[in-house]
């Protein structure tokens, strides 16, 4: 059984590399026809073996579970592969379900794009193009800080506080009431770059704290906040015109034939350690060195210079509905691992409220070590006390094709955790 699967598995490789080669003068789109989102019951530790080599002859992406506590692995059966992986689970009596049938009319459905006609009645009505019933361009996204600065010129600046490595800016919205001293807050999303999800709900947040102030006053008039929507655009742009599935950023790695270093595991704090790879290869590779990249280093030199002033750091993920603060590089707690986890669970109670439960807890316990993170750093490093990542809808039934329908409803809970998190900031002496 083993040498068949072997066999089989480097033709399937072969093939796959075809799905990969790009057209005449630019990258082909990659297509995930055939592709099978598979829910694995993994019992033993020659379950995880299985799951851990067929991941590793590139039979399947694993999306979920396969480090965390609990038997559920969420495993994408590539293009090719779906039917040979089902019948070697199957003969290896490993239980199964298919949750998505086929990944490519998954993402052909999960984002229905208006027309341009209806994007430019809409920019003539409301001045900018966003919606929150589709997941927008980088540009829309960078668009609609802008518009936003100009109308509200009192409330809102953009500043670009660095550039991606192909030259992308990296836009940050400042949003105060010009009130002095004011405690600050920092928000991001889309480090990793197929968790649309994530910019979605940072731009639904930016929406109601600006254009719906009223109902926010308490929020704006007491802290600063700086937002960064899109902490990696060359990757988001990426999955919009070629691979859905992309993680990384594009770094161009020079000594290997892979491209792309995981941003969350790039930050200078505990670089390098568990959950995190030297292997430019991996989805989890931290880079050449903690910071080597500008889109992390553009975070830690904005930041850096506030230490004392922002008090909460937010960066928001996807999926599993978690919502984790330090440590992530082991499961050790930082020591005042209390007033985090009550903040959190306050927070969770109001997430909960606006519709779905979340998880909270420490990252490394709750999920896995992961070494290099963003809010390790902003702990560890840029002092802030209230340092989370939440880890949006859902638990799996699309993972990371989340249809856009499902926008509004999941930024209406990262919204009431912000708010949360805002009010323990307001009442810090």
């Amino acid at each position: 059984m083993r040498a068949w699967y072997l066999a089989a598995a480097c033709l399937a490789a072969c093939a796959h590399l075809l799905l990969l080669l790009p057209a005449a003068g630019q990258e082909a789109r990659v297509s995930y026809q055939g592709a099978q989102l598979l829910r694995l019951a993994v019992l033993s530790e020659e379950d995880r073996r299985l799951v851990e080599a067929l991941e590793g002859d590139g039979d399947v992406q694993i999306w979920s579970g396969l480090h965390q506590n609990g038997s559920e692995v969420d495993a994408l059966a590539l293009p090719g592969s779906a039917e040979r992986v089902k019948e070697l689970l199957e003969s290896s009596n490993v239980t199964y379900s298919v949750v998505i049938e086929d990944l490519e009319d998954a993402i052909r459905s999960e984002n229905p794009v208006p027309s341009e006609e209806e994007m430019q009645e809409l920019e003539g009505r409301k001045g900018h193009r966003m919606t929150w019933y589709s997941y927008h361009r980088m540009a829309e996204v960078h668009g609609y800080l802008e518009y936003l600065a100009q109308t509200y010129p009192k409330l809102c600046s953009v500043q670009a506080i660095g550039t991606s490595g192909q030259g992308r800016p990296l836009k940050v919205l400042k949003i105060s009431s010009g009130k002095p001293n004011s405690r600050a807050i920092w928000v991001d999303g889309g480090i990793h770059a197929r968790e649309w999800i994530s910019p979605a709900v940072v731009t639904y947040i930016i929406n109601e704290l600006v254009e719906n102030y009223e109902s926010h006053s308490d929020a704006v008039q007491a802290v600063d906040w700086y937002i960064l929507p899109i902490v990696n655009p060359d990757g988001y742009e990426y999955t919009h015109t070629t691979n859905r599935l992309w993680r990384k950023n594009r770094r161009s790695n020079a000594d290997s034939r892979c491209m792309g270093v995981d941003l969350n595991r790039n930050f200078g704090y505990k670089w390098g350690g568990k959950g995190s790879s030297r292997d430019p290869c991996t989805e989890i590779y931290a880079g050449q060195y903690g910071f080597s990249e500008p889109e992390t280093s553009a975070i830690s030199g904005f930041l850096t210079p506030k230490i004392g002033t922002v008090k909460a750091y937010v960066t928001f993920h996807s999926y599993g509905q978690y919502f984790l603060y330090p440590w992530g590089y082991d499961r050790v707690l930082p020591p005042d691992y209390k007033e985090l986890d009550r903040v959190a669970r306050k927070a969770t109670q109001a997430m909960q409220a606006a519709g779905s439960y979340y998880t909270a807890g420490s990252s490394a316990t709750t999920l896995y070590p992961a070494s290099g993170g963003s809010d390790d750093w902003a702990k560890g490093v840029a002092k802030v006390k209230y340092a989370y990542t939440i880890e949006l809808r859902d638990k799996g039934r699309y993972g990371f094709i989340l249809p856009a329908n499902y926008i509004i409803p999941t930024a209406k809970e990262g919204l009431a955790a912000i708010k949360i998190i805002a009010q323990e900031v307001a009442r810090l002496k």
